[in-house]
């Protein structure tokens, strides 16, 4: 498989997974707090990489371990926590739409602070992808007028942190194993999230239930595929590819969870469907060559 394959392969499983983490969160949400989950989500990947890949931190540089905390806080920490919080508020498929605001900030931000180039196909790319994007927002809204939608600046505000972290992989740490990057990100913040989750009461108070064994199930599995082997094959990604290419994977997520909703009785409209091609060829010029 060639490198244009690989970045392509790697694209597609990622939209797969994290298109899916977004019903996982939804029905874990049934037996869990949101900040349970976010703590729970952190802790059990934690475990799952350091199991997977300990010696592989050894291959950070001490210089290094500050852009890895920085990478961990803001491309996966908090990030946790505020999409758990957003998919406790609105529609699942929704914030996993808003999340697709991430490649616009890439470019601006990988610009302004990382000093990185970009072609002006790419620009337009965006701002198709980000058309594409607005158009299942607004419909989206439109056939669920009940929810709050001040929970849709939670996936905004992760977005920032998820441009910053592709930034901060791309630039200071592109020598190290992705293996490596995801471990140390673990390793730097498994103590708050297990902090976070004793202050919820969890471990005084959980109980097992028809509504909590589910939930710890889905929680698993977001944790150890959605997270763990996602973040793996994503940092992965980053690497031999652009910024800006890495995560146009946000234009493809709200497919597949609005697919998802559909199979949990959610509706789908013609336009919703329209928007979904437009955010494909969004992400075809982003990667088109001149």
């Amino acid at each position: 498989m060639n490198g244009k394959q690989q970045k392509w392969g790697y694209l597609i499983v990622l939209s797969l997974i994290w298109g899916s983490s977004f019903i996982l969160m939804k029905k874990a949400l049934i037996g869990l707090t949101p900040i349970q989950l976010g703590a729970l989500r952190v802790i059990i990947t934690g475990i799952f990489l350091l199991i997977i890949g300990y010696r592989s931190i050894k291959r950070i540089r001490r210089a290094q371990w500050k852009w890895v905390l920085l990478s961990s806080l803001l491309g996966t920490f908090f990030p946790a926590f505020l999409y758990a919080y957003a998919v406790k508020g609105i529609d699942s498929s929704i914030a996993s739409i808003l999340n697709s605001i991430t490649p616009f900030n890439a470019l601006w931000i990988g610009a302004t602070f990382f000093s990185f180039n970009f072609k002006k196909s790419q620009l337009l790319g965006i701002f198709i992808g980000l058309l594409g994007t607005v158009t299942l927002i607004l419909q989206g809204a439109n056939m669920n007028p009940d929810q709050n939608y001040w929970y849709a600046l939670l996936p905004i505000i992760s977005s920032f942190g998820y441009a910053f972290n592709v930034n901060i992989i791309k630039k200071y740490l592109q020598d190290i194993d992705a293996l490596a990057i995801t471990t140390g990100n673990f390793v730097l913040i498994i103590i708050p999230a297990l902090l976070v989750l004793a202050y919820t009461g969890f471990f005084s108070s959980f109980e097992l239930t028809s509504e909590t064994k589910p939930a710890l199930v889905y929680i698993f599995v977001l944790a150890i595929v959605g997270t763990g082997f996602a973040k793996i094959l994503f940092n992965k990604l980053i690497q031999i590819s652009s910024p800006i290419f890495s995560t146009s994977v946000t234009y493809l997520i709200p497919i597949v969870a609005v697919m998802w909703g559909v199979v949990d009785g959610e509706e789908l409209s013609f336009l919703q469907l329209l928007a979904g091609i437009v955010i494909l060829f969004g992400v075809y010029l982003v990667n088109k060559k001149k």
